[in-house]
């Protein structure tokens, strides 16, 4: 659902204006620094507006008791400064208008810009950006013609918020620019902050997020070093917003309760409004309604009783949109048109854009689609004239939806792909960001809705596209960066022609999964041949179906084994390794058991398997279906699937596509790197919670350097530092220990000589320092609990095995729940066995699993099938 961001206000950005008090202070009688005037601008300078308020209004009285009427100049002007930013805007142009009268009559061209800068600022605060516009120009001219250059520079960041206010961004960004090259030759750094924000607030609007972080990060580092708390408050405010069109809503949150806390502790009331009004907005995405629309009703509040318009009309957007969720579409439509009423009378185009898709949504809801496609329409039209990209996005794709439910599924597919190029735009602006990549895509579903539209018009090729296209991007990018490839934005010919240039580079049958609905999408592709597209009707989601199977293979069970998991898990605590197992040998397959195994067999497999004719197959899941434990799935003779075939899984086919083109030599040839029960006892409670040591991670990790002939890094020598050092120079790594599968962290022992106390940084391996590692190991095994697990995005499973992908490994072996110790012992055994032998990581798990299955001790499914192989088949040689 489109929402109104609360943005950072202009003043906040730099143009209410302290600076206002530079220079002519300090004569005619006031360089007594306890005088009523010098007090209130010390006040001021503080932050203290209330104070400052009193302060000025004694000078005032003192200026016109002694007949002073420059002093009364000024004590008019520190009064509109002050009731400025207590949020009374009607009352500080008053004030500034006498101020104005003065300085005419006196013949004082530079206090008469301070005072054009005071009016300004205050009319844009209540809306009226065509008069702030008039009032800064007189400001900027006046200022040029007596060659004051910092009121030049505040001028153009004044006219610059004017401009964004009006939705031409464009121009907003030459006048910061402007401003910023003037702040920097005089030494200004307040109005160089003051340019950063603006420029900030500027790309976010062009949808350019990882420029407006950027810029905001810029902005702060300033405020802090010089003591602005305003401007604090404001970067915060313009870092919240970012990271919340980023989809990082909680780390929007913090930022705004920065925001919020700086603007109470100053008596910022305006700021006080936006902070609240971004709050709500991210309590909003996380459907925390309630909270939601507690925020919205304080800055609602607020913005009225300051009489700032766009902070109104903010606020009923932020309403709107939480009662829609609610269902309560009256009181949305009824919000909405407020809002709307608002931008239009204050002349603020983006925000009127938005109110026009808001009520869209309304109208949708309420199954009047064509009524729905009006409002969109005029919302597509100010996102194009005003350029600001996200609208633009959100509007095709509700368009989309629209038409979807008119049953015009090709006006529908064209908005869809609309919708996408847009996106893609954007996405490519983050550059290397990959945490933002996933947290962008995250919000937005236009690739599945473009795909069941093609599909609907029979168009199955096109189909797998869009949701390849949609699948694993920011790995794509990652796994492209490492391998040399140029990261750029593809046409469709270009990127079907990629696809179908798949079939000549694999060697197995490969299954690409995509998942509806109430139905399975699956495209199969045999070496040399097309596509071939098959459909299977589901009952539930492969989801639910998974959950029931892990439920019933006891998968969910905490098994007696030590805890390897960083992640809250609700395992049991660790147990004595003698008594580990017992009862699990006990354990029988159930009726249950079968079922719900043979049901993911019949929902992924039965539809397409005719179509394999080898000994592998490469699947490419979807979201959750990359859970799915597809080695242990029974066919109707009861035959596991691992039986007949080997199993590999691949993020999506780019990525398949980019380790099939790598060179063999591209990857380290020989080397291991064996890492087991690092030494963490002095690391303090990792996420409130101690960790112990892990006497079987290690038995492990020897038992392999047995068989490999390798010494490990255990205990007390393996360090984060160690690990990082040889992680480029090996072909196979096989770690055992603690990791985090949702955070893809790996606890270390701590480096020699680090910090005191000890950070996180010390002993912490994160998915950035992998990523960073400039990995060439062609296989990385990670024996942690749940290995194989992370958050489910839209772009794919986000964990630990991902990182390590990204950061270069060809292949990562990983686990999909906690495995009893002893049975991970012996699985380990076998698989290292055959692998030293020459046969390939595919090979190797295959028999792993079968002489498990063979075995007395470790038969049952959740012994051997919780293993998986993702990514390219590799053979080692450790010969070399």
């Amino acid at each position: 659902m489109a929402e109104d961001k609360a943005k950072s206000s202009p003043d906040e950005a730099g143009g209410n204006d302290s600076k206002s008090f530079r220079k002519d202070e300090g004569r005619q009688g006031l360089n007594d620094k306890t005088s009523s005037y010098n007090l209130g601008v010390a006040a001021y300078k503080r932050c203290d507006f209330r104070s400052a308020r009193t302060y000025f209004e004694l000078a005032l009285n003192e200026a016109k008791q002694a007949g002073d009427t420059d002093r009364e100049r000024k004590a008019y002007n520190g009064l509109g400064n002050a009731y400025h930013s207590l949020g009374d805007y009607s009352k500080a142009i008053e004030f500034h208008q006498q101020s104005l009268s003065i300085a005419k009559e006196i013949g004082k061209k530079g206090s008469e810009g301070g005072a054009y800068t005071g009016l300004g600022n205050a009319y844009h605060s209540l809306g009226d950006y065509g008069k702030a516009i008039e009032f800064h120009q007189q400001s900027l001219s006046i200022a040029k013609e007596i060659g004051k250059k910092g009121s030049e520079g505040r001028a153009y960041t004044n006219l610059g918020n004017a401009y964004h206010s009006l939705g031409d961004y464009k121009k907003a960004i030459e006048f910061y620019q402007q401003s910023l090259s003037i702040a920097k030759e005089i030494g200004d750094k307040s109005s160089e902050g003051g340019a950063y924000t603006g420029l900030g607030r500027a790309y976010h609007s062009l949808g350019d997020y990882s420029k407006a972080i950027e810029f905001h990060q810029q902005s702060l580092s300033i405020a802090k070093e010089i003591g602005e708390k305003g401007s604090e408050g404001g970067a915060y405010t313009g870092l919240g917003n970012a990271y919340h069109s980023l989809g990082d809503y909680s780390k929007a949150i913090e930022f705004h309760q920065q925001s919020l806390s700086i603007a109470k502790e100053i008596g910022k009331k305006g700021s006080e409004g936006g902070a609240y009004t971004g709050l709500g907005n991210a309590y909003y995405r996380l459907g925390d309604y309630k909270n939601a629309i507690e925020f919205h009703q304080q800055s609602l509040s607020i913005a009225k009783e300051i009489g700032k318009k766009g902070s109104e009309g903010a606020a009923y957007t932020g309403l709107g949109n939480a009662y829609h969720s609610l269902g309560d579409y009256g009181k949305a439509i009824e919000f909405h048109q407020q809002s709307l009423s608002i931008a239009k009378e204050i002349g603020k185009k983006g925000s009127e854009g938005r109110a026009y898709t808001n009520l869209g949504n309304a109208y949708h809801s309420l199954g009047d689609y064509k009524k729905a496609i009006e409002f969109y329409q005029q919302s597509l039209s100010i996102a194009k004239e005003i350029g600001e990209k996200r609208l633009e996005q959100k509007t095709y794709s509700k368009l989309g939806h629209s038409f979807r439910k008119l049953h015009d599924f090709r006006k529908a597919e064209e908005l869809y792909g609309s919708s996408i190029k847009v996106f893609e735009e954007m996405r490519f602006l983050l550059q290397e960001k990959d945490e933002w990549k996933i947290s962008f895509q995250d919000q937005l579903n236009m690739y599945s809705n473009l795909c069941i539209v093609q599909l609907r018009q029979s168009k199955n090729n096109d189909a797998l596209l869009t949701a390849e296209r949609g699948r694993a991007q920011a790995l794509a990018d990652l796994m492209e960066s490492q391998y040399g490839a140029k990261s750029t934005p593809s046409t469709s010919k270009e990127q079907m022609e990629k696809i179908t240039n798949i079939s000549s580079l694999i060697s197995s049958p490969t299954t690409f999964l995509a998942e509806a609905k109430k139905s399975v999408h699956l495209w199969v592709l045999n070496k040399g041949q097309e596509w071939q597209f098959m459909e299977k009707k589901v009952n539930d989601t492969l989801k639910e179906m998974t959950d029931r199977a892990y439920k019933q293979i006891r998968a969910t069970k905490p098994a007696r084994c030590e805890d390897r998991s960083l992640d809250d898990t609700g395992g049991e605590p660790n147990e004595d390794l003698s008594h580990r197992g017992r009862d699990e040998k006990e354990f029988t397959p159930s009726q249950a058991e079968v079922d719900a195994l043979r049901e993911l067999y019949d929902a992924v497999i039965a539809p397409i398997s005719h179509l394999i004719k080898d000994e592998e197959l490469i699947l490419v899941p979807d979201g959750s279906s990359f859970l799915i434990p597809y080695a242990a799935l029974l066919d109707q003779n009861s035959r596991y699937l691992s039986e007949t075939l080997r199993i590999r899984l691949s993020p999506s086919l780019t990525s398949l596509r980019l380790l099939s083109e790598c060179p063999e030599e591209r990857h380290c040839t020989g080397g291991a790197l064996l890492v087991g029960n690092p030494w963490i006892e002095t690391v303090p409670p990792f996420k409130g919670k101690k960790r112990q040591q892990l006497p079987g991670a290690e038995e492990e990790v020897k038992m392999i350097g047995e068989i490999l002939n390798v010494e490990p890094l255990i205990g007390k020598n393996a360090t984060k530092e160690q690990v990082l050092s040889r992680l480029n120079s090996v072909s196979l790594v096989h770690i055992a220990a603690h990791g985090s599968a949702e955070r893809g962290e790996i606890l270390l022992s701590p480096n020699l000589g680090g910090s005191e106390p000890l950070e996180e940084k010390d002993f912490l391996l994160t998915m950035t320092d992998v990523l960073n590692a400039e990995l060439d190991a062609k296989l990385v095994v990670l024996s942690c609990c749940h290995s194989g697990q992370g958050e489910i995005k839209a772009e794919g499973v986000v964990g630990i095995a991902r990182a390590f992908l990204g950061a270069g490994a060809r292949s990562v072996i990983a686990s999909l729940w906690a495995v009893n110790d002893q049975a991970t012992l012996v699985f380990m055994r076998h698989f290292y066995e055959h692998l030293v032998k020459g046969q390939s990581a595919s090979k190797s798990l295959h028999e792993a699993m079968k002489m498990m299955r063979e075995s007395n001790d470790f038969n049952a499914v959740m012994y051997w099938a919780p293993f998986m192989l993702i990514g390219d088949d590799v053979t080692l040689n450790f010969d070399q």
